[in-house]
């Protein structure tokens, strides 16, 4: 790497002094009847040009200090650089203001330019510096792009191109799977649960970024109407990014009455016994890796906390017959055992969908009877609620053929999902595990419609993916650690030469 000559500072910061000076001087002669808000107003606008300053100024000392080396330096390629070009010059815009970075460029014939000083000041591969990108990269995640370049410019007054930004915010991304498959796990206690979980929810996207046979289902359709969508009709404009989380969780052992206590009006809080408290949270998303993917690097996730298998682990999901066979595939090849628990709010919808065939819209009779059923499946008797319902309607003469249809459904899921014991909630509540999908619900509505379904917002896949993954990021609390780690795998990619070695003169 390129040694620095002694350098005397004295005059090198000669006109960030005087700037300074003349701040000074205005702050003095300022009258005394300005308010704190007006002064604050006035350094803010009088500090950007002189932090400019100081760092133009200090870039240039580093460039006066940089000496050649003698013989050259030599590339990752192992070609040997010997033609030196001394005063290459290139910008890079940054929270201050766009500066000049002055430096010994070192070349070969058919072999790329070597800038040792690039790779001590790891400057980026494009023009704008790791400060703007950082700032693109909360901003973005945080709220629309138009608020995030509005956002930007209140905290820098630095005007960032909408694009721009997009293309920001997706690099800020870019090593976001190697970031969490390199990173230390949580300590969970051998007496923790590992929880794992996951949902989906769909984006609106550009037609080039849906999935094939949704674009196709898109292209068929023919609309009644021009201006809104008739009964049964799709827009067909959504892709489906997936979530998975992983969590621990202490038991906490509960009882029937404690979970159907809280839909009571009449239950105090301090009568039921709380559910467990997830710890750990670990969430991930994808809009361009498919529901096998996200699965897997939630089983990854909690292989990483509990690599020898000595935790129990439970899965809780809604139900989904894919998934649901994902998940045990996933457990089958890392031969681990994986207690699968279907979201008891999932089942209550389907009870509700079975009472609106057996009781008029509206009648009180439906909420008792739910309560009904819904106790007898928390007390482990799913099959015979599902027999309850099957003999109810057989004698019913006055339903119709969708009362029929929807009690049907209720029946065939209670039936499948017992049978295969995803509803074993008496074992569940006595070990204290939890049996609702509170987290992932909560992380689709966080993670994608709080951001993604921002109204008329249409995404293509790149600038998708990079915020759904910063977003986890600030979910899981890991952003400031994943920046470090992201400039230094940025040195390693843009500046591999940055200790090039010197070669003998």
């Amino acid at each position: 790497m390129a040694g620095y000559a002694n350098h005397d500072v004295a005059g090198a910061f000669e006109s960030s002094r005087a700037v300074f000076e003349s701040i000074i001087t205005e702050l003095g002669a300022a009258d005394c009847g300005i308010t704190h808000g007006e002064l604050e107003e006035l350094l803010t606008e009088r500090s950007r040009p002189l932090m400019r300053r100081l760092l133009q100024e200090h870039l240039d000392l580093r460039s006066v200090r940089e000496h050649p080396v003698p013989g050259g330096v030599t590339g990752p390629d192992g070609i040997q650089r010997t033609r030196l070009e001394q005063g290459r010059r290139r910008g890079l815009a940054t929270v201050f203001g766009e500066v000049t970075v002055t430096r010994l460029a070192y070349r070969a014939p058919s072999a790329s330019t070597v800038h040792p000083a690039d790779g001590v000041l790891n400057l980026p591969a494009e023009k704008h510096s790791h400060g703007l990108r950082r700032l693109a990269a909360l901003e973005a995640a945080r709220g629309s792009f138009g608020d995030a370049q509005a956002a930007i410019s209140r905290a820098t007054g630095q005007e960032v191109g909408k694009r721009q930004l997009q293309q920001l915010a997706a690099r800020a991304a870019t090593d976001f799977e190697t970031f969490y498959e390199t990173r230390r796990s949580p300590a969970g206690t051998s007496g923790d649960v590992l929880v794992l979980s996951a949902d989906g929810k769909g984006i609106v996207m550009h037609p080039e970024a849906l999935r094939e046979a949704t674009r196709k289902k898109a292209a068929e359709s023919v609309r009644k109407l021009g201006t809104r969508l008739s009964k049964g009709e799709k827009r067909n404009r959504t892709r489906m990014a997936e979530v998975g989380s992983v969590y621990d969780i202490t038991p906490a052992a509960r009882t029937a009455a404690d979970i159907l206590a809280r839909t009571s009006e009449t239950t105090s809080a301090e009568e039921i016994t709380p559910a467990p408290v997830a710890r750990n949270k670990w969430l991930t998303a994808s809009v361009t890796t498919n529901a096998a993917g996200v699965l897997t690097a939630v089983f990854d996730e909690a292989t990483r906390r509990d690599p020898t298998h000595q935790r129990q682990w439970i899965a809780l999901v809604d139900g989904n017959n894919d998934q649901l066979r994902r998940i045990r595939t996933e457990a089958r090849t890392r031969e681990v055992k994986v207690t699968i628990l279907i979201d008891v709010i999932h089942v209550l919808e389907y009870l509700w969908k079975a009472a609106w065939c057996l009781h008029d819209e509206g009648d009180p009779a439906a909420e008792t009877w739910v309560g009904e059923q819904a106790r007898r499946i928390l007390d482990g008797h799913a099959l015979d609620v599902a027999a309850t319902i099957d003999t109810t309607t057989g004698t019913r003469d006055d339903l119709t053929p969708t009362q029929r249809k929807n009690a049907a459904a209720t029946v065939t899921y209670l039936t499948r999902k017992a049978q295969a014991g995803y509803l074993d909630y008496p074992t569940a509540l006595t070990q204290g595990w939890p049996i609702a999908t509170g987290v992932i619900e909560g992380a689709c509505r966080h993670l994608i419609a709080d951001r993604m379904d921002i109204t008329g917002a249409r995404w293509k896949l790149p600038g998708a993916e990079a915020i759904l993954q910063l977003r986890a990021l600030h979910a899981n609390g890991d952003f400031n650690d994943y920046w470090t780690y992201h400039l230094t795998q940025e040195q390693q990619r843009n500046h591999p030469t940055h200790n090039a070695i010197p070669q003998a003169a």
